[in-house]
């Protein structure tokens, strides 16, 4: 198959790269819209559904940051398509056999595996679609990826609310097995096939991140700063209950709260995108979202709602707050050379997203009788320091909007 042309915004990888985040994010988000359903049903009750539901949900990042730097370097040596579809072909297959779990035990394993396959695909997608369109498209094939893939979080609701929540996993898996059954075609970026020809040149080499302090800390700067979109997701909005609970309002649900939020961060990336397509510019748009999450996170922490109603509302703001998904894993992509690429823009969503488990346990702790014993004042303590360690992270960071993709890091 020939490369996509440069006036194709639509192409076979964008449509791939979209789909396959779409799968993803189902799979990614289901398991915080049945987190009661499924543990209640496999004989859990009271505090055991907030503590092994944080533990499962601990052992999905765990499985991610272990993908992410695994696929990364495949991506790097094997190719990104290739990538993108085994990731897709293991993450499925982890959730199918989830509907089967029968204890914490096979959940905790199939919800690693299924970590695993989930950190592939957002980023062979993301680094496949920066290749093989022009700079001045780029933003715009990111922006489509991540607001079609995120609405895979709408489509889990839907199903959460009329499905067992073992067949939400089946139909999960259904999904990624049959985008493969489809085979659409995607031709490899020429860029990389460029750099395979090469055969002195290091690809894939994940500890060279780690030799050179300069590009150490533009790979930890490209992590931090999306800190405190798994902040907001990972604990306020997956614990919507239990803070709605604190604030005397009964009645709120996990599943309603994250659809209302990935509703917002839909609107959010689109915006994001459109806003840095329009200024010409990834890192102040990046700079004004976190701004504006941090209006959102006082609004959602402060405030005395009246009403489930207004308490869900908070939670769309806090979703379009955090709809910088799109610009942070663009940035990841656009950071790094050809040779690097992929290993980066897999890893720094994954590692951003295992930020998770310390943010999950800081929360867990800091919510104990022993400490505060409360959930509003252990969300105020991790929201500060995750949103401070953002901004620490964006300030001074390069803009990538206008850098051409065909370049090598020097290893």
């Amino acid at each position: 198959m020939s490369q996509p042309s440069e006036n194709k915004l639509l192409n076979a990888a964008v449509i791939v790269a979209a789909l396959g985040y779409f799968v993803d994010i189902y799979d990614l988000l289901l398991f915080g819209f049945v987190r009661v359903k499924s543990l209640t049903d496999l004989g859990f009750s009271g505090q055991d559904l907030t503590d092994k539901g944080l533990s499962l949900q601990n052992w999905q990042m765990f499985g991610m940051l272990i993908g992410g730097i695994l696929w990364g370097v495949l991506g790097d040596k094997k190719g990104r398509v290739r990538v993108l579809y085994f990731s897709i072909a293991l993450y499925s297959i982890a959730n199918i056999l989830n509907g089967f779990a029968t204890g914490y035990a096979d959940y905790a394993f199939y919800r690693l595996v299924a970590g695993i396959g989930l950190a592939g695909e957002l980023g062979a997608g993301i680094t496949l679609v920066s290749e093989v369109l022009p700079k001045h498209k780029r933003g715009l094939g990111t922006m489509l990826v991540a607001s079609i893939g995120l609405s895979g979080a709408l489509l889990a609701w839907i199903i959460e609310h009329n499905f067992h929540w073992r067949n939400c996993y089946f139909f999960g898996g259904g999904l990624g097995i049959l985008l493969l059954i489809l085979r659409v075609s995607v031709a490899e970026s020429s860029i990389f096939r460029q750099m395979e020809s090469n055969s002195t040149l290091s690809r894939g080499n994940f500890l060279a991140l780690f030799t050179n302090w300069e590009r150490f800390t533009r790979f930890l700067r490209c992590i931090f700063i999306g800190t405190s979109t798994w902040f907001v997701v990972g604990v306020l909005v997956f614990f919507a209950p239990e803070f709605g609970k604190a604030k005397g309002i009964e009645g709120i649900t996990a599943g309603n709260a994250i659809a209302i939020c990935y509703t917002g961060l839909i609107l959010g990336d689109i915006a994001s995108g459109l806003l840095s397509q329009m200024f010409k510019s990834r890192i102040k748009i990046m700079a004004l979202f976190l701004g504006l999450d941090v209006v959102a996170v006082l609004i959602y922490l402060t405030l005395p709602f009246s009403s489930p109603t207004m308490f869900y509302a908070s939670h769309f703001l806090l979703g379009f707050s955090v709809g910088f998904w799109v610009i942070f894993v663009t940035i990841g992509a656009e950071q790094f050379g050809t040779n690097l690429r992929s290993t980066v823009a897999t890893s720094v969503p994954n590692f951003a997203r295992g930020m998770q488990v310390p943010i999950n346990e800081s929360f867990k702790y800091l919510k104990s009788p022993m400490v505060t014993g409360s959930v509003i004042t252990a969300g105020y303590i991790v929201g500060a320091v995750c949103l401070s360690i953002a901004f620490i992270a964006l300030w001074g960071m390069k803009d990538t909007f206008d850098r051409d993709m065909d370049y090598v890091e020097d290893i």
